[in-house]
């Protein structure tokens, strides 16, 4: 009886671990197939980021004037105190002329100003004795007349007339010396006028620098007859040509579709290869004009140039920033879905699953785009074949790591190819 007893117990014992081995080779396969059901889809997390559209041009410096020096009197060149390359000031003089003819005219005023400053004088002296001398005949005719009034008929009436007569014709001579006298002070103004003038010509046979800057070229030589340049003879050539390089114009044909971004003050980016300097810029001006042949409008940037390190017609290429948004949400463009009018991201919840939402696009760039609303930074979106999944549906995410911002060159514009060549590298490696 003991022995039947142990027996069913073993049978037991081994049906049990039977039905265990059974259903766990049932259940083990069911769990696979579940998981491999689940289909999986590349996403990324939206983040903070910048996006900014860059124009990338090839610029020239100019000087900021270019002035031909001509002399204001004709003369022969005494002296040059200057040759090409040289740097001059202000008021500098630059070259001596020698005008014979302006010495005597100098003179000659001189002599003008002292005979008329005597004019002056003896017309002076000339209203003291004709003042002097009305004062004494007015006195005589007071006299008769208060003595013909207190005893009528003692005085002859044509005694009185002739009193009154001369009292008349000294005040006019009063009033001729007075006039004459006005009209030497005019002559002597005119001569002194005159006198400046000469002496202004014979000033400007010192020929001096209007500006600071370089000279970058010589006309004329020592004993050279050098023309006035009052005259409009085209022919009449300079003595040097100065230029002001302390103070540069650097120059971009900005393209007429990206006019609408530029503004006075933009910043932008210059790197002048030549001499390995690079430097932040402004927007100074620009000439509100599309040219026709090429449909780009010329804009300049100040540029100092105190070290004289940059050189005239040299090149520098410069980055213009254009549209640009700063600090916003940012996803990859491949994670934006068109729906009729309306932009939507397939977003994942916290469980995994789809959900189908509505966004608001801003800035575009090449691969990434600003989200106005609708996401929030951290949210994860499916990226490419959206058309794969349905709203609600379980996927298993492979995150993909992507950039938050992003800078985008301008298509269409001048394309700084040293830039490229650099990026080109990049890529490579």
């Amino acid at each position: 009886m003991r022995k039947r007893s142990s027996f069913i117990l073993a049978a037991g014992i081994t049906l049990l671990i039977v039905s265990g081995v059974v259903a766990c080779n049932s259940h083990g396969p069911r769990i696979d197939a579940d998981a491999a059901e689940i289909p999986s889809a590349r996403v990324a997390a939206a983040a903070r980021g910048n996006i900014a559209h860059v124009l990338s041009l090839a610029g020239q410096f100019q000087p900021y004037q270019v002035v031909d020096v001509h002399p204001k009197v004709t003369g022969f060149m005494s002296k040059i105190n200057v040759d090409i390359g040289d740097r001059v000031h202000k008021g500098e003089v630059l070259a001596v002329l020698e005008v014979p003819e302006l010495n005597a005219q100098l003179q000659g005023t001189v002599f003008q100003m002292q005979q008329t400053k005597d004019d002056l004088l003896r017309t002076q002296h000339e209203i003291k004795r004709a003042e002097a001398l009305h004062a004494a005949v007015h006195a005589d005719y007071e006299r008769l007349l208060e003595t013909s009034k207190a005893q009528p008929g003692l005085i002859a009436q044509q005694e009185l007339d002739d009193a009154q007569g001369k009292d008349l014709s000294s005040e006019a001579q009063v009033d001729a010396a007075k006039a004459a006298a006005s009209a030497a002070e005019q002559g002597a103004e005119v001569a002194h006028a005159d006198n400046s003038r000469v002496q202004a010509l014979q000033n400007y046979t010192n020929v001096v620098a209007p500006l600071d800057g370089v000279i970058v070229w010589r006309y004329a030589d020592t004993g050279a007859l050098i023309q006035s340049g009052e005259n409009s003879n085209e022919q009449d050539i300079p003595i040097v040509r100065l230029s002001e390089s302390g103070l540069l114009r650097l120059r971009m044909p900005i393209p007429e579709d990206d006019i609408r971004f530029v503004h006075i003050g933009d910043p932008l980016q210059v790197r002048v290869d030549a001499i390995g300097r690079s430097f932040i810029g402004k927007v100074a001006r620009f000439t509100r004009d599309v040219s026709f042949e090429t449909r780009t409008m010329e804009t300049e940037v100040d540029v100092k140039n105190d070290d004289l390190s940059i050189a005239p017609g040299m090149y520098a290429n410069t980055e213009l920033q254009l549209a640009h948004a700063d600090n916003v949400t940012t996803i990859p463009v491949e994670a934006l879905v068109l729906r009729g009018n309306q932009n939507t991201v397939y977003l994942l919840d916290a469980n995994n699953r789809i959900q189908m939402r509505d966004v608001e696009v801003g800035l575009r760039g090449s691969k990434l785009a600003e989200i106005k609303s609708g996401l929030q930074p951290g949210d994860r979106v499916i990226l490419g074949g959206q058309d794969k999944y349905t709203e609600g549906e379980q996927v298993r995410p492979i995150l993909t790591e992507v950039q938050a911002s992003e800078q985008v060159r301008e298509a269409g514009s001048m394309i700084d190819m040293k830039a490229e060549e650099n990026e080109s590298d990049g890529e490579t490696k």
